[in-house]
């Protein structure tokens, strides 16, 4: 359950991948888990997905083909497993140095901080967790009546628009933002909402 916001305490939100990290973590885990070889096949199989995507522009059916073709079928208790032991081995090359201090700053101020990503919320909650963060709004996926995923995403890819529209679910409709950070279109409108905003201001690398 999220505790409620303090007054006097500033909200900050952070985009994932390309802003606390180097590259996008939902691709480099997929291809950590499934190996170089496997994962090439997969990305064979995908090349219809991937040249439709010019046709539609739907990032999130794009990412549901992918789930399906590389984890279609798994547990999510197997897929958080794995999650952790991918962040426990890349963390130290994945994120921003710059983008680190950033967010202990402002932790160090007393700000709330919440990680809002377009990858999936079972992926980066590990790399959540042990930053500190307070709250993880990310895209959902659909599980089986077995718990296991299906590759279809429950709701809508969390980016763009979606982004501002779960931070105010979550912090309510007078959404207050005291910074916001991301890198890409897929954040424009979570840094519109914010009264700091940072946009591609982090270029560290580990």
């Amino acid at each position: 359950m999220i505790a409620p916001l303090q007054p006097s305490r500033p909200l900050v939100a952070f985009d994932f991948d390309g802003t606390l990290t180097v590259r996008d973590s939902f691709i480099a885990f997929l291809v950590w888990r499934a190996g170089i070889f496997s994962a090439a096949l997969k990305g064979l199989a995908l090349v219809p997905a991937a040249l439709a995507y010019f046709g539609h522009r739907d990032r999130g059916r794009l990412k549901s083909k992918m789930v399906q073709a590389f984890l279609g079928g798994v547990s999510l208790e197997t897929a958080r497993e794995d999650a952790a032991r991918f962040a426990r081995d890349k963390a130290p090359r994945l994120l921003r140095p710059d983008a680190l201090a950033a967010w202990n700053d402002w932790r160090e101020q007393g700000a709330r901080l919440v990680i809002v990503t377009a990858s999936p919320e079972f992926l980066v909650s590990p790399f959540a967790e042990a930053l500190g963060a307070h709250d993880l709004i990310g895209t959902r996926l659909v599980l089986d009546p077995h718990g296991r995923l299906t590759g279809a995403l429950d709701g809508l890819n969390c980016r763009g628009p979606e982004k501002v529209i779960r931070l105010k679910a979550v912090y309510g409709a007078t959404l207050d933002l005291a910074a916001a950070y991301g890198d890409t279109d897929g954040d424009a409108e979570m840094l519109a909402a914010a009264h700091e905003t940072g946009f591609r201001v982090f270029r560290g690398r580990p």
